[in-house]
């Protein structure tokens, strides 16, 4: 009897025919190695340059869409000289409370946000609180509180009550700053 110490052991892939002369197994699945790299290479690469194309085609779409890239536009035509005055004034600042607002589920305007520094943050709003009047304005929708805000003069002190999430009311004294 052999020693298997001793016996060499074929190399991975490589089967030698047996000494009964059966022929090797066959593994229909083990595809040869040759031109393998090549392929994957040239595959990888035509893979690349169809996503960069693509890519560059969609930013394209996108640029003429949103007119970043796409032919300039013509200036408006000159105004008469008595309408150019009365329209070359910038619009004039506006009051803001710092704060964004949406429709509460009744009554009132939710707080979705409070802008950090802000008149609402200084004033003690927080996210969750429900405004139901600024001044002498009753707030029912974000609109409306959004039209109290613009009529209110900024830096000067407006009562405002609000409702907190756990259901206490409470009036608070807000200045409302200004948008440049």
């Amino acid at each position: 009897m052999e020693q298997t110490a001793l016996r060499p052991k074929p190399m991975p892939g490589q089967n030698r025919p047996q000494a009964g002369g059966q022929r090797p197994v066959r593994r229909p699945h083990a595809a040869p190695r040759r031109g393998r790299r090549t392929r994957t290479l040239l595959l990888g690469l035509g893979a690349g340059t169809a996503l960069l194309l693509s890519g560059i085609g969609i930013g394209l779409v996108a640029a003429a869409v949103t007119g970043i890239a796409g032919p300039s536009r013509q200036a408006p035509p000159p105004l008469p000289a008595a309408h150019a005055t009365a329209t070359a004034a910038p619009a004039p600042p506006g009051a803001t409370l710092g704060v964004e607002v949406a429709d509460g589920e009744k009554a009132g305007a939710l707080v979705v946000a409070v802008h950090v520094p802000g008149p609402g943050y200084t004033a003690g709003l927080v996210r969750g609180d429900l405004v139901l009047q600024l001044g002498a304005a009753r707030v029912d929708t974000a609109a409306d509180l959004a039209r109290a805000v613009t009529r209110s003069r900024p830096g000067k002190a407006v009562l405002l009550t609000v409702r907190h999430h756990s259901g206490a009311y409470q009036q608070l004294t807000v200045t409302p700053g200004l948008v440049t």
